[in-house]
């Protein structure tokens, strides 16, 4: 079952603000993520499944 990146963010128990902190984006970028307006790139997708500790083939990628 894949998750979305905004579910696995809460799981994680991390902000928005974390996530960015921790990758060197800005917050928005991460609420366009997890809204689906725009796509991370693959590098980032790798990055957010070790920030969230779990497997790249769990995260639901936005078209």
């Amino acid at each position: 079952m894949q998750l979305s990146l905004k579910a696995l963010r809460v799981n994680a128990g991390l902000t928005q603000q974390d996530v960015a902190d921790r990758l060197g984006v800005r917050r928005e970028t991460i609420i366009n993520w997890e809204n689906e307006k725009t796509k991370p790139k693959e590098l980032v997708i790798y990055a957010l499944a070790y920030l969230y500790e779990t497997d790249i083939d769990y995260i639901k990628i936005p078209s």
